[in-house]
């Protein structure tokens, strides 16, 4: 099965900026929206911004302006600029994949996560 591998993360100061990337790792049949989510801790996963193969692009409202989802292929990217300390939170790279192409409906495939800490 397909892994995701998320970089970029680390420690800014406010106002700062990281640049995330993921990319797959091993085996899959197809690959379709990926996207960035993130959790705080005592909070739940929360979406950040999402970007489908045609280039369709979503983001929360909290990030609109500041942070930007690109892709590359199967490679996702986002550009976190203006940084903020309630952005800190562990973000997860995130793809709806189809393994084998046996089946038919895509799952979620989650990396293990890269922790952004904003803070002085």
């Amino acid at each position: 099965q397909v892994q995701l591998v998320e970089s970029g993360g680390g420690l800014v100061q406010p106002g700062g900026s990281l640049r995330l990337s993921c990319a797959p790792s091993g085996s899959f049949f197809s690959i379709y929206t990926m996207g960035w989510y993130r959790q705080a801790p005592g909070k739940q996963r929360e979406l950040v911004a999402t970007t489908t193969s045609g280039g369709n692009t979503n983001y929360a409202d909290s990030v609109k302006g500041r942070f930007t989802i690109s892709r590359d292929k199967n490679m996702v990217y986002l550009q976190m600029n203006g940084l903020k300390p309630e952005d800190t939170a562990v973000y997860y790279c995130n793809a709806q994949v189809r393994d084998t192409m046996l089946v038919v409906i895509p799952r979620d495939a989650w990396g293990q996560g890269t922790q952004v800490t904003v803070s002085s």
